[in-house]
């Protein structure tokens, strides 16, 4: 009668083992499950935006803002330190300071606001020059921190330290008035959409009401409508024309494209004219309202912001 073959220990239990890798070995399930999330974030960060774009677009700071919060150490991605170059997601956790930071997506809604200035009136605190210029931005990241909406406000506090932080830890005026004059004044906390808009300014159509001490005479007129400055280069002026006064203050209507308040006052002043104020009534697709007293803003709406992009792009503000 012969004797069944004997089982060694070992054999006896290495059915069980079959299929099992040696990294299932190694590590238990949890670490395994971790290193596949890791991976993920590590591909989802690869296929995101840079971080600095993301916070411009937020309204949080200027890129080169960004860039210094980084080298600073200011910034988290999901709980580790952010470092330049990193891309995030929707989904990845952004805080600066330890504070969490909301996100806006891709071709979300921006948030732009027409403000009506006094003239003389701050903008935003002013900004001392320093050495790191930022050719990619120009001066328009230039922006002012926001203090929460409401309350009673000084009367010498920056009109964009009034606006509500809601919409944005800073704001970037587009093509603004010299401080001296006033009017028609727009800002955005989408550092993106502002470079935008700033680059379009040339094609854009102004109304400018300009008040002189004393009277031009038909031919000043006429030389003002030429656009003549200073640099020998020229504004296109596309009407100029007498709008009433009293005393010996008089008001002229100045409609001209892509001029800045500095430009408007220049035409006048090479006729002799001493001005008082330059006010921007209109730019583009957007006028001052009447209801809008001195000193207050709104918000543009979606089909406001959008005629004023596509007269941008087509010239035919």
């Amino acid at each position: 009668m012969s004797s069944s073959p004997s089982t060694h220990p070992d054999e006896a239990v290495e059915p069980q083992q079959l299929g099992a890798s040696a990294s299932d070995q190694e590590h238990d399930p949890d670490e395994l499950q971790n290193q596949r999330g890791s991976r993920g974030r590590q591909q989802h960060r690869e296929e995101g935006e840079r971080l600095q774009k993301v916070l411009s677009r937020a309204g949080v700071g200027s890129r080169r803002e960004v860039e210094d919060w980084i080298r600073a150490g200011r910034i988290t991605v999901n709980g580790e330190p952010a470092v330049l170059g990193v891309r995030v997601g929707p989904t990845d956790h952004v805080r600066l300071d330890g504070r969490l930071i909301r996100q806006r997506e891709t071709g979300g809604a921006a948030r732009v606001f027409l403000i009506h200035r006094s003239p003389g009136e701050n903008l935003q605190q002013p900004v001392e020059t320093s050495d790191h210029s930022d050719a990619s931005d120009e001066a328009v990241e230039e922006a002012a921190e926001n203090t929460r909406e409401g309350g009673e406000q000084s009367s010498s506090t920056p009109l964009l330290d009034r606006m509500p932080r809601r919409a944005g830890r800073r704001f970037i005026p587009v093509s603004p008035m010299p401080r001296v004059d006033g009017g028609l004044e727009l800002v955005t906390s989408d550092g993106d959409l502002a470079s935008k808009l700033q680059r379009s300014m040339r094609r854009l159509s102004s109304e400018f009401s300009v008040r002189i001490h004393g009277e031009l005479s038909p031919q000043g007129i006429e030389t003002v409508a030429r656009g003549e400055l200073d640099n020998g280069q020229k504004v296109n002026v596309e009407r100029c024309e007498a709008a009433g006064g009293e005393g010996t203050n008089r008001w002229y209507s100045l409609v001209a494209r892509g001029a800045s308040g500095k430009d408007v006052r220049q035409l006048f002043e090479r006729q002799g004219a001493l001005v008082s104020r330059v006010l921007r009534t209109q730019l583009g697709s957007l006028a001052l309202d009447r209801l809008l007293s001195r000193g207050q803003f709104r918000e543009l709406t979606a089909e406001e912001l959008e005629a004023l992009l596509a007269a941008a792009e087509g010239g035919t503000g």
